[in-house]
């Protein structure tokens, strides 16, 4: 599948590779699929962006949870993961989206809505968890640590 998006011009995308969201995502129901793009020159980056496919103007940042929060574990009753298959815990891959204010160091991640993915069959839905995780946990000094190697 090919795209033309606001953020990385023209991209191709392997079907099998789309991220499909059966029921869309917070806010947004008829986007239902969607490419994880990578920083391809620094495999290292923490931040990852959701592409939308229907959408070209639609890129959330997210990021891998544990990068920003140590032992995040949020409850999530299994019957909101239905859209997504039959899970194992090793191909169960979280996100979570963030927010770039004009004052970055004033970043955060919504802790409380992650995005977990099944990873065997690429299937995914965004959920909100009834633990005490923060809309707005503050993430900046995190991957600022982490990107210079003094994260611990």
């Amino acid at each position: 599948m090919t795209a033309e998006t606001r953020l990385f011009g023209t991209i191709t995308i392997e079907d099998e590779k789309l991220i499909v969201f059966p029921d869309g995502i917070i806010g947004f129901p008829f986007m239902n699929r969607f490419a994880l793009i990578r920083d391809e020159e620094n495999e290292d980056a923490a931040i990852m962006w959701l592409q939308s496919m229907e959408e070209p103007q639609f890129a959330m940042p997210v990021v891998e949870p544990h990068l920003v929060v140590s032992g995040y574990n949020p409850v999530i009753d299994d019957e909101n993961l239905l859209p997504v298959g039959s899970l194992k815990e090793e191909h169960t891959y979280p996100l979570v989206t963030i927010t770039v204010p004009a004052d970055i160091e004033k970043m955060t991640a919504n802790l409380k809505a992650p995005i977990i993915i099944n990873m065997e069959n690429n299937r995914a839905v965004q959920l909100i968890v009834e633990d005490e995780y923060e809309v707005k946990h503050p993430i900046y000094e995190t991957l600022k640590k982490r990107k210079e190697g003094t994260a611990c």
